[in-house]
């Protein structure tokens, strides 16, 4: 990655960097700011028991809630850089406090992540800038989402309207499924994210993941990237948070990733800024491959989990100072992100019965693993008060690598999966199977 003007002199301040979350892929953005020789520490709230095996970052342990504390916390660490990684804080404000509070914050104030913690408001912005989705209706109870259902001559998706952890998106295969999943939305499942249910064509095609850092006005792309959210081989099961990754995504030639900027980010930037939203963040854009061309399904207001394990990887030294450069408003538009040499893929090592309901608390024991090129980002871990590692989540981890193909990416990922062990531990053998064999960079 090449950055135009980038400098000790330009960046002096780059000391002490916070990232607020604590999951794989708060882990991969603190491996992958840690790099710059400019950064001193990067502290983590909380972080999980991985975060402090990463060069230069330490865990703080203190409620982001209580504002006051966490004010005094961050000055008392003169911290230079917030990077706010999951969506419940930036739903919640915290970027518009801190914000307040002047300190520079990487992550859109409570406006702008509306286009995440509301589907139905999402989908009226994306109708507002006439930007390529399926057919939506938005109802408020299942009397509604009755008759919608009973009199649609097409096949339904059900997502309720807030957030749900990945896991509020039904993908119905009758019409009595389709009932049964409104039904289990405005019957409590998800709490207030179920006040609201949006009903959507189901639309057919393969789904790609682009990431744009915004600075307000102008935007950058990451590296493309494909995720597998079914839990099981084959695409098959329940939606997950994510089951693994690759990048970038050979299915996204120039020429339709050209496409997808003319007809999808860049109108999406556009009415943004219409509605007044000053976007200082990353934008992901889920989208689908359709033969009516691509096709938004989400947005979100944060990186991807696990696509972010799957880029920062790709990232070389300098991918802070575009960090800094959004959360300031200051891109040029001259920044450029060099194709990477390398692809990258992850795998999520699982507990037994995610995403539902699962048990905790089991040791990890990890073998010898292969490190080259290779990083293992906890995703769901704590420490017992011996030291020892234990599952403490769903996802549990985030086991990537980078090679100059997807085969040979994807057999050392599986090779480290081997070196790896608790109690009910679940992975898909299949991820990464689009390309596999049948892509690499050499072709």
């Amino acid at each position: 990655m090449s950055i135009n003007s980038t400098s000790s002199k330009d960046y002096g301040r780059l000391e002490n960097v916070l990232i607020i979350g604590n999951g794989g892929r708060e882990n991969s953005l603190a491996w992958a700011i840690q790099k710059n020789e400019l950064v001193k520490k990067v502290y983590l709230i909380p972080g999980n028991a991985g975060s402090e095996r990463i060069n230069k970052c330490e865990r703080i342990r203190i409620d982001i809630n209580n504002k006051n504390k966490l004010v005094e916390k961050l000055d008392f660490l003169k911290i230079n850089l917030i990077v706010i990684g999951p969506e419940v804080p930036l739903a919640n404000g915290l970027a518009d406090f801190l914000r307040k509070k002047d300190y520079k914050v990487f992550g859109p104030g409570k406006d702008g992540a509306r286009l995440e913690y509301s589907k139905s408001w999402a989908k009226e912005f994306m109708r507002d800038a006439n930007i390529p989705t399926a057919k939506f209706w938005t109802v408020n109870s299942l009397e509604e989402a009755t008759k919608i259902i009973n009199s649609s001559s097409i096949p339904l998706v059900v997502k309720a309207d807030g957030l749900a952890s990945g896991k509020g998106v039904f993908i119905p295969a009758s019409k009595d499924e389709c009932y049964r999943a409104a039904e289990s939305i405005f019957n409590g499942k998800f709490g207030k994210s179920g006040d609201i249910v949006v009903l959507e064509e189901k639309i057919q095609g393969p789904e790609v993941s682009v990431f744009a850092l915004c600075d307000g006005k102008r935007y950058i792309l990451l590296p493309t990237a494909q995720d597998h959210k079914r839990l099981n081989e084959q695409d098959k099961g329940p939606n997950t948070g994510g089951m693994g990754a690759y990048s970038p995504a050979p299915l996204l030639t120039k020429d339709y990733l050209d496409r997808i900027i003319k007809e999808i980010i860049e109108p999406t930037i556009d009415e943004l800024n219409k509605k007044n939203i000053d976007y200082k963040g990353v934008i992901y854009f889920g989208l689908m491959i359709t033969k009516y061309g691509p096709k938004v399904i989400e947005y979100n207001c944060r990186f991807g989990d696990p696509e972010c394990q799957t880029i920062m990887p790709l990232m070389d030294q300098d991918f802070v100072f575009l960090l800094e450069k959004c959360s300031m408003g200051n891109l040029t538009g001259d920044e450029k992100i060099d194709n990477p040499d390398k692809v990258s893929g992850c795998v999520i090592a699982t507990s037994k019965g995610y995403p539902q309901e699962y048990l905790t608390g089991f040791p990890i024991k990890i073998g010898k693993i292969d490190s080259s090129d290779c990083q293992i980002f906890d995703s769901g871990t704590c420490l017992n008060k011996n030291g020892e590692l234990l599952t403490d989540g769903g996802r549990v981890l985030s086991i990537v690598c980078q090679e100059k193909d997807f085969d040979m990416v994807f057999e050392k990922a599986y090779k480290n999966l081997k070196e790896i062990n608790f109690e009910g531990i679940y992975f898909r053998n299949d991820i990464g199977h689009q390309v596999r064999k049948k892509f690499s960079r050499e072709n």
